[in-house]
């Protein structure tokens, strides 16, 4: 007997949304809001964004001199916010079938947490004017003493035009997921 063919979900390609983007960064301060462009992209039903960052001022310390790993959080939690909003708002993973954008900003800062964050820091990136990318790698429903989950595997990088080089993993886990 023949094996079935399996066909994959057509790539999508997102240009950054000019009104999704002030929304997702909303609950930041007006000196902290350093994701300035982001375009989503689906393959082989995974989700990732290529990003534009500037971070003029570090929001707690004086100048470091280059990106640093506070900056590297914010900068992940910014491109991170915005992809989820954009794949529910797309309907882009299965796993946020459910999800209307009522449901992501209700749950956009309570309950979108950091299970485990890692990184590493390869050469200096200038922080003035930085690239970064994040990739969705799985996303799966649990349900740990019936409580809804959703657990996410992530990777990212950033780069600069120098070769400035960071990159790193981090799970993340959606309480209370509708």
């Amino acid at each position: 007997m023949p094996t079935p063919v399996q066909h994959k979900p057509p790539a999508q390609d997102y240009e950054n949304d000019d009104e999704l983007l002030p929304l997702v960064l909303r609950p930041y301060k007006p000196h902290c809001k350093y994701l300035k462009s982001a375009a989503v992209s689906t393959r082989s039903s995974l989700v990732s964004a290529r990003c534009e960052l500037a971070i003029p001022e570090s929001c707690y310390i004086d100048d470091t001199g280059h990106l640093n790993a506070v900056e590297v959080n914010i900068s992940y939690n910014q491109m991170m916010y915005y992809t989820v909003a954009k794949a529910v708002k797309e309907g882009l993973l299965d796993e946020f079938a459910g999800w209307s954008m009522d449901d992501y900003w209700r749950h956009q800062l309570p309950d979108i947490l950091i299970a485990r964050f890692s990184g590493s820091f390869r050469r200096p990136i200038n922080a003035r004017s930085f690239s970064g990318e994040i990739e969705f790698l799985s996303v799966e429903r649990r349900s740990p003493g019936g409580e809804p989950l959703l657990v996410a595997e992530t990777a990212y990088r950033y780069w600069d035009d120098a070769g400035g080089r960071c990159d790193g993993a981090v799970k993340l886990a959606f309480v209370n997921a509708p």
